[in-house]
């Protein structure tokens, strides 16, 4: 009974490096992001160094805007050894829940030297008035 309860001790711990795998893989391709609003309305700005533009995706729906794309790893014969690789490659997602007065309709995005930069109007002021309902 005793080897039973040490052994089933050691198995857990054996695998707890396995479930958080899905969190860090998840956080390992999430490319850093910055959020900001003015008057105008709200600007998103996601680095994405070394992914091609037309690998990006950007899509709205139900007042979530997603970012998707893929940075490609580029092959190349070498001569010599490869003693470590610090460089990240494969698909990646960020998602962002606009705000109520989001306009989800005209939101704009730009490309330029690896950052894409989101901007997302705010709906014009709210024009209804307070009226009185006549009790009949």
């Amino acid at each position: 009974m005793v080897e039973h309860a040490t052994t089933h001790g050691f198995w857990p711990s054996l695998y707890e490096p396995f479930r958080t795998l899905g969190h860090r893989v998840a956080d390992f391709f999430s490319p850093p992001s910055e959020a900001g609003t003015d008057d105008a309305g709200y600007q998103i700005t996601l680095e994405l160094p070394g992914v091609s533009q037309d690998d990006i995706e950007v899509s709205i729906q139900e007042s979530t805007l997603t970012v998707t794309g893929e940075k490609r790893s580029q092959h190349s014969e070498r001569a010599g050894s490869v003693y470590f690789c610090e460089r990240q490659y494969g698909r990646f997602q960020r998602t962002f829940r606009l705000p109520a007065d989001a306009d989800q309709t005209t939101v704009s995005a730009a490309f330029k030297d690896g950052v894409l930069t989101l901007t997302v109007p705010r709906t014009g002021p709210d024009k209804k008035t307070a009226r009185k309902i006549k009790i009949g």
